[in-house]
């Protein structure tokens, strides 16, 4: 089995994790400090929440219309033209003073360009290491992920207290832009997956492929809705658990970068699929009791024990790479990511709507039943999908 120095031991892998973390830092701190400055000004919740969640709702739009250039432009300029707007989005933010709603449409705005991003990030991916460590590159990437999250909200957190919110969009551009020449110099150039035009039609033409196919189906439906229903619960952290809500969300992230370390580096591609059902189940079992009031430890250690579960997005994603020909695999990873992430957004209004009326953490339990649910349908449909031992790239071609 393939170790995480090995995979950092390739040039490519290392400059692609080095720029997704930099993005990632960059995109966390700039999320934190508009909502914060946005709140200021109009002492708005909905607004607040619109600019940290509104950008995963725009991912949807771009899965629906730019997402064939995932495959069908070359990699590098895409994601050195992606690393700018970030850059130049930032320095927006700080060097004009907008009104919220402004603020809000440019946020917007940027999230429907950046959304081809997973796409392309991920489909390189594949073409930067083996099949057999495609898995273990995700972990290490959802891993990043995961610790840039905790540093950006951290560090923006703390900045915000000595420094204007202006000028945390500054340190949040040049972080962006740092990761343009790792990008530009670190990564080889190679031409499109597959020789068609960046266009809505190509866009729709590969989604309507992508989606057609039982397997892809399946597997998206998988990915999205048992994890989104979760989300619902995180996003009702706050009124749960009050000035402690901070606690569940380190816990919550820790819990996740552990079950991604375990299934990415501990388990080989059979025991990821063996245990992916019990690990969709621990995803939801523990949000189970939030109904009782518990005290802030134990909803620390049910959040850290649930977040493991997310790990078996992996294995998921990994037949998910099997079933797709690979002119669509850097599509079908970012439709997956657009929905996953889309999916996200609209739990996390609908709960925070149901909240306002009834009781979080009733909310929150009935939030887990549903993701219970769903996996156990799924269960037995899923389990055959799992049970694939080769990649079958005309699979999808030959059923479309």
């Amino acid at each position: 089995m393939s170790t995480y120095g090995d995979v950092f031991r390739r040039t490519e892998f290392r400059n692609l994790w080095i720029s997704s973390a930099l993005g990632n830092a960059a995109a966390t701190m700039t999320s934190l400090t508009l909502a914060t400055l946005v709140h200021e000004q109009t002492g708005s919740a909905l607004l607040s929440a619109l600019i940290m969640f509104g950008p995963l709702l725009a991912q949807m739009l771009g899965a629906t219309t730019l997402m064939s250039a995932a495959d069908t432009a070359s990699p590098r300029p895409i994601l050195v033209l992606l690393a700018l707007v970030t850059t130049a989005s930032a320095v927006v933010q700080a060097a004009v003073d907008m009104p919220p709603m402004m603020r809000l449409l440019v946020t917007l705005a940027v999230a429907y360009c950046l959304s081809i991003g997973a796409g392309v990030r991920w489909g390189l991916l594949n073409d930067v290491l083996p099949h057999e460590d495609f898995v273990l590159g995700r972990s290490v990437m959802n891993l990043s992920v995961g610790a840039m999250q905790i540093v950006g909200f951290g560090v923006a957190g703390i900045l915000l207290q000595v420094l204007q919110p202006t000028q945390v969009f500054w340190l949040a551009a040049v972080l962006s832009f740092a990761a343009v020449p790792v990008l530009r110099y670190g990564l080889s150039k190679r031409p499109p997956r597959r020789a068609a035009a960046t266009s809505l039609r190509e866009t729709w033409r590969g989604n309507r492929k992508l989606l057609a196919h039982r397997d892809t189906r399946l597997l998206v439906v998988a990915l999205c809705v048992p994890n989104g229903l979760i989300v619902g619960c995180e996003a009702l952290f706050v009124p749960y658990a009050g000035d402690a809500a901070g606690i569940l969300f380190a816990t919550g992230a820790a819990g996740m970068m552990f079950g991604d370390l375990a299934a990415g580096r501990l388990l080989g591609q059979r025991r990821r699929k063996r245990w992916n059902p019990a690990m969709r189940m621990l995803l939801a079992v523990p949000f189970l009791p939030f109904l009782l009031t518990l005290p802030v430890w134990l909803a620390a250690a049910l959040v850290a024990i649930g977040s493991v579960g997310y790990a078996a997005s992996l294995a998921q994603q990994e037949v998910l790479v099997s079933v797709t020909p690979p002119e669509l695999r850097g599509q079908v990873l970012g439709l997956e990511s657009a929905l996953r992430m889309t999916t996200f957004g609209v739990c996390a209004v609908v709960a925070g709507a149901a909240a306002d009326v009834a009781n979080p953490g009733l909310i929150m339990t009935i939030c887990a039943v549903a993701s219970l649910t769903v996996s156990i349908v799924l269960l037995r449909p899923l389990s055959r999908v799992l049970a694939v031992a080769e990649p079958r790239p005309k699979a999808l071609v030959e059923t479309a």
